[in-house]
């Protein structure tokens, strides 16, 4: 059984990095074609930018997979024996947050590589040093906070319940919805500072759009997110009369106020057609087969492993394996949603009027622009990992001319951010 884990977790990591190793051949070749949708010298640029990024992705497979063997060999084993604790309760907290808390330390590098290597170099990253360690030492006391208490949840579960696996998934399915809730509220307190639109008339066009949808919010909000990143991006958070509406100042500086409205339309189409809960359905859906998968596990495998058959192990194994069953269950993910997408892009150019489609096209080009996203991606990169259609495919459904674009570029470009 043991060896069957290490197999599985072996073709992950091999399927991972021949995606990564194929998307930067394919980005390769394509850079020294034609540019689409972008000046000669953006396109090289932002070509160079995703490859860098795949090599960093490679690298990081790489080190999971080490550190997946590591703690199968003998990880989980020595927090088990290093960690004692007469309360049982705490026992289960420490060594679970033990396992997160050294996954974070060697994660560091790669974050602080990504944001003042990566990022620096290709224009992105407006955030200092100071406030990148305050925004980790942040994150880090939320999830020392907050994944105590979790897993002091499931513990008491398995504790209390035949059939904790069930209740187990059904109490993490409400953590991820209050997540979803709460999420706006958390980032303004901590790490965004959101304030109310001053543009009172742009503001009674947003809210006019929200009108035709039946989309109530609890306001319109601008993010000071260029303090840290230039990119562009916009959200819909929470639930209820607590949804929020927040721009990133980016977002408000490049695009025009009807170019703006148009991604806004794309986003209220998901609203329309209630996709959010129809991803919250997804979620839940991988959450229960995770969760029934490893709440009858056989008592063998932890005899292989050398460790008890305790809520702690449940939980550390089922967060190992948690990056394989969503990297399955991406694909199907990406179907879903893609389609979601093409909906929302024929809601937002409806809402927008008789320009409606060349506004949001036009958003569009400039998210793939200033973002800096190669339009081109190899079709098995675009299975495996996009959420979101390829932008030419986007452009062409809403009707829109793209003029010196081959034909082959059809079908195999990069996502934007809406």
């Amino acid at each position: 059984m043991l060896m069957t884990i290490i197999a599985i977790y072996t073709i992950f990591a091999l399927v991972s990095i021949y995606t990564s190793v194929m998307q930067i051949g394919y980005i390769n070749q394509a850079k020294r074609g034609e540019a689409v949708l972008l000046l000669e010298s953006d396109f090289i640029k932002a070509g160079n930018y995703s490859v860098a990024k795949e090599k960093m992705s490679i690298v990081s497979m790489f080190i999971d997979y080490i550190i997946f063997i590591f703690w199968i060999g003998f990880g989980v084993k020595l927090l088990e024996q290093n960690i004692n604790f007469e309360n049982e309760a705490l026992l289960n907290i420490v060594i679970v947050m033990g396992f997160l808390v050294i996954n974070s330390i060697i994660s560091l590098p790669f974050g602080y590589y990504e944001k003042f290597v990566l990022d620096e170099k290709f224009g992105f990253n407006k955030s200092s040093l100071t406030q990148w360690i305050k925004d980790t030492l942040i994150s880090f006391a939320a999830t020392l906070i907050f994944g105590s208490l979790v897993v002091w949840g499931i513990y008491e579960i398995i504790s209390s319940f035949t059939l904790w696996w069930l209740w187990s998934f059904l109490f993490i399915f409400a953590v991820v919805i209050l997540i979803n809730m709460l999420y706006p509220t958390f980032r303004a307190m901590f790490f965004d500072k959101l304030t109310p639109l001053q543009d009172e008339a742009l503001d009674d066009e947003i809210k006019r759009l929200m009108q035709k949808t039946g989309f109530v919010s609890s306001g319109v909000f601008v993010s000071d997110a260029s303090k840290r990143d230039a990119r562009l991006n916009a959200y819909f958070g929470g639930f209820g009369k607590a949804k929020r509406v927040v721009l990133f100042d980016t977002l408000i500086e490049k695009l025009t106020t009807k170019e703006l409205l148009a991604v806004l339309g794309h986003e209220l189409g998901h609203f329309a057609h209630g996709d959010i809960y129809k991803n919250i359905a997804l979620v839940g859906g991988m959450l229960f087969g995770m969760f029934a998968l490893f709440g009858n596990l056989p008592p063998s495998l932890y005899a292989e492993l050398g460790i008890n058959q305790a809520p702690y192990s449940v939980m550390i194994l089922l967060l190992l394996f948690m990056p394989i069953l969503g990297f399955l269950m991406m694909p199907i993910m990406g179907i879903v949603s893609r389609h979601n997408e093409y909906e929302a892009d024929k809601t937002g150019s409806e809402l927008g009027g008789s320009g409606g489609a060349l506004e949001l096209a036009n958003a569009l080009k400039k998210l793939v622009n200033e973002n800096k996203s190669f339009p081109l991606s190899h079709p098995l990169y675009i299975f495996f990992h996009y959420t979101h259609p390829p932008v030419l495919e986007r452009l062409k459904e809403l009707g829109v001319d793209v003029q010196k674009i081959e034909k082959r570029a059809l079908g195999e470009t990069c996502q934007a951010d809406i």
